[in-house]
């Protein structure tokens, strides 16, 4: 049986965030699916292109869903068909989200729809090392305490598991539709990221 001691460390760091991330999604109703799936191509064509005149590149525009399904009025044949397609657009400019988004308005009309909004860390790298340091400062800590209230003194480490925790702020607007336009001045307020990680270390007794 090991002998020794187990404790939990956690450290935490925060970041102003340099990305944001939203979801689009065009959809339309149709009484046959091909008429369906055409409207929400080209009006996907439409909002891209939108997106792209607005200095947005190809690349930070990707699909995350396309879906049709037929709609139901009865339990019987269906009464028409919804399809949809949406799309995440990536930007560093924090202070663009009301200019793309009057874009996409503009080139899909009541189609769209804003699904959500996520500020996130490019490169989360160095923070997650902070954490690291944080979380095992804590644990050693902890550690050198117990050792002393148990008498012992306290010997090398054993073992170490790591549990992290990232938690970007998130927005949700889940199938609320988009018409009409607003305020391009529309402000968002980022906040900071907070990363966790939290350390299980085992130490043995000297």
């Amino acid at each position: 049986m090991d002998t020794g001691v187990s404790v939990v460390g956690s450290g935490q760091v925060s970041a102003a965030p340099d990305v944001l991330r939203m979801t689009l999604s065009v959809g339309h109703d149709a009484a046959d699916v091909a008429t369906a799936v055409s409207q929400v191509a080209q009006r996907t064509d439409a909002v891209i292109a939108a997106l792209r005149q607005q200095g947005v590149e190809a690349a930070d525009i990707a699909t995350s869903s396309v879906q049709v399904h037929p709609q139901y009025k009865e339990m019987s044949a269906p009464s028409g068909f919804h399809a949809s397609h949406s799309l995440t657009v990536t930007t560093t400019d924090l202070t663009g989200f009301g200019r793309l988004l009057n874009a996409a308005v503009d080139a899909a009309g009541n189609s769209l729809g804003l699904d959500y909004l996520q500020f996130d860390i490019q490169e989360k790298g160095p923070l997650l090392t902070r954490a690291r340091e944080l979380a095992f400062r804590q644990a050693y800590a902890k550690a050198e305490e117990l050792a002393a209230l148990a008498g012992y003194s306290l010997g090398s480490v054993t073992s170490i598991s790591e549990t992290q925790g990232y938690f970007p702020i998130r927005e949700q607007a889940q199938g609320k539709m988009l018409g009409g336009g607003f305020d391009a001045a529309v402000s968002i307020s980022p906040g900071d990221q907070a990363i966790e990680v939290s350390l299980q270390v085992q130490f043995s007794w000297a």
